[in-house]
């Protein structure tokens, strides 16, 4: 019985990703439900479950992809892949309505705007005063704060070393992981509760995952909306990074 289960695990991988990270998000609503009275939301719960399993998978493997590198989660190398995480992003625009979209209007620019320039004034900052001066680091590590897809784009168009856009990822991460936890505790102090609150929030959060997280746990009908402007956020820094913000940072500390 037990082998014909394995069996099926294994020539099922991406099923059982599916499976798995059903049960996860179960058990994590079951927690949130029941062990804190709905104050911490579940998706935060699971995505700290899906943190200490990576490294936990990274742990008894010695290998760089968590508990995919585990043979029976192998799927979860693919649903948690590139195209997988695209596909979804851009199908959450179909839910958007676009009268509701209008009304966010210049508001919702500045805010992509600033959402932009801000983390990375605030990366630049950082990345100074741990003793970096080299402009291309600064800019790659400012870039990582933005987001941690901007950051690595960023680092290898101005020639960045390995090093350098392996921070500017770590960066980015820890920021998304910030904003999928702090977002649904917030949520009421910043009145997020309407689709250009949310698109708002998408352009000065930025980081696509974390948005999507956090928005899910807050109220799922405001993903769309903030997902639509953090995917533009992405696309916006991906081309002020190497250019504007290199040589403003250049000019700077050059």
């Amino acid at each position: 019985m037990l082998h014909m289960i394995e069996k099926t695990i294994l020539d099922n991988p991406l099923i059982t990703a599916f499976a798995f990270v059903g049960a996860v998000i179960w058990v994590s609503n079951q927690l949130a439900h029941h062990l804190t009275r709905g104050r911490v939301a579940g998706s935060a719960i699971a995505v700290l479950a899906g943190l200490a399993l990576a490294y936990w998978g990274g742990a008894i493997t010695g290998k760089a992809k968590g508990l995919a590198d585990v043979a029976q989660f192998g799927g979860l190398a693919l649903m948690g892949g590139a195209m997988m995480r695209d596909f979804t992003i851009v199908a959450t625009a179909s839910e958007v309505h676009v009268d509701e979209a209008k009304k966010a209007g210049w508001l919702g620019f500045l805010a992509l705007v600033l959402g932009t320039v801000l983390p990375f004034i605030v990366g630049v900052g950082v990345a100074y005063a741990f003793g970096h001066r080299d402009p291309v680091t600064l800019t790659t590590i400012g870039a990582g704060a933005v987001t941690y897809i901007v950051g690595p784009i960023t680092g290898a168009a101005i020639g960045a070393s390995s090093d350098v856009i392996a921070l500017s990822i770590a960066t980015g991460v820890i920021k998304a992981i910030l904003v999928m936890i702090f977002t649904p505790v917030f949520a009421r102090f910043m009145r997020l509760n309407n689709p250009q609150a949310a698109m708002v929030f998408g352009g000065l959060a930025g980081t696509v995952s974390g948005v999507s997280a956090g928005l899910a746990a807050t109220d799922r009908r405001l993903v769309p909306y903030g997902a639509l402007v953090a995917t533009f956020h992405t696309g916006f820094g991906c081309l002020l990074g190497p250019s504007i913000l290199f040589l403003a940072v250049k000019a700077l500390f050059g």
